[in-house]
């Protein structure tokens, strides 16, 4: 029997699938809550092509909604995605047990509160993933490239569970920054994810490489990134101008890549428009910082939406 700590993933699409694949590693038991993927998981384990080798396992349990948990788990990783009308803090509350760490490796901005708010003495980890990595059917996972988890205490700080959940993952394989800010670095995060995400959609789906190489399109990220530093110094979070050309250099040198908002969209699911792109622009809106670039995609994106009727 192992000694080490019992992981629940939460919303195991391609990202949590892929970190449920390196705590394996590390030697915890690792379960999974599916929906449409109960059965194919079930019957075949997940299945993880990845640089790091084969990273396929097949969970300790595969729960449905609903189910009963064998155990509390000691961490519960959520993984879902951050969209309208989805209840995060009802669809944990089911596996969550009085010492369950709850740990969100999630996009976005301002995503943490509700369930700091509904679970107060649950400690929550807080995870940026930096990653390629899309799921091409039911219960298998294409990881591309990246992984590393850049992790801290929310609101602020580094306690032992980061310490401990940090090394486990480094055991399992990836490289992990432990911040102190980990607001701050929620920011850095949509230095890329804002302007590229959006985009993707407005482009049918487009890759990183067809967004930099059209004519403009470098430029127009740059312009998105510049906006989004721009908001972020107005919270307290500034940032070196750098950083702009070390988003764009190292897109560059990563496969072309399908982000997942172009992935769902492509695939009619929802997409996170709000917790990608509208909060930065509500947050600049309070701050009365202009931010035209990234309004115009976001109100573009609403017309998208209107038009097929997704909204």
């Amino acid at each position: 029997m192992s000694n080490k700590p019992s992981i629940l993933i939460v919303g195991a699409g391609a990202i949590g699938s892929f970190y449920g694949a390196v705590l394996k590693k590390a030697g915890c038991s690792v379960s999974t809550v599916l929906r449409s993927e109960y059965d194919a998981v079930k019957a075949n384990g997940i299945r993880i092509s990845s640089p790091l080798g084969d990273l396929s396992y097949q969970p300790d349990h595969v729960y449905r909604d609903g189910d009963t948990p064998v155990e509390e788990p000691d961490y519960l990783i959520l993984c879902v995605k951050v969209l309208p009308g989805i209840d995060r803090a009802a669809l944990v509350k089911p596996w969550m047990g009085s010492n369950t760490r709850l740990v969100l490796i999630e996009n976005g901005l301002d995503i943490e509160r509700e369930l700091a708010d509904a679970y107060p003495d649950n400690p929550i980890i807080s995870c940026l993933a930096f990653i390629a990595a899309s799921r091409t059917e039911p219960g298998v996972v294409e990881h591309k490239a990246y992984g590393k988890l850049v992790m801290g205490r929310y609101p602020e700080g580094i306690d032992d569970n980061c310490r401990e959940l940090s090394q486990l993952f480094i055991d399992g394989g990836i490289n992990i920054d432990l911040t102190e800010q980990v607001v701050g670095e929620r920011w850095r995060k949509c230095l890329w994810n804002t302007p590229f995400n959006p985009l993707s959609v407005i482009a049918n789906g487009a890759d990183t490489k067809t967004i930099l190489d059209t004519e403009g399109g470098e430029d127009l990220i740059r312009a998105m990134i510049r906006e989004v530093m721009d908001v972020a110094a107005a919270e307290g979070y500034p940032m070196e101008d750098k950083v702009i050309e070390q988003n764009i250099t190292g897109t560059r040198k990563m496969p072309p890549y399908k982000n997942s908002m172009a992935l769902d969209y492509l695939n009619g699911r929802p997409i996170e428009r709000e917790a990608v792109l509208g909060n930065v622009v509500a947050i600049a809106q309070r701050h009365g910082i202009p931010v035209p670039h990234l309004n115009t995609v976001l109100v573009t994106l609403k017309m998208r939406a209107a038009l097929e009727g997704r909204d």
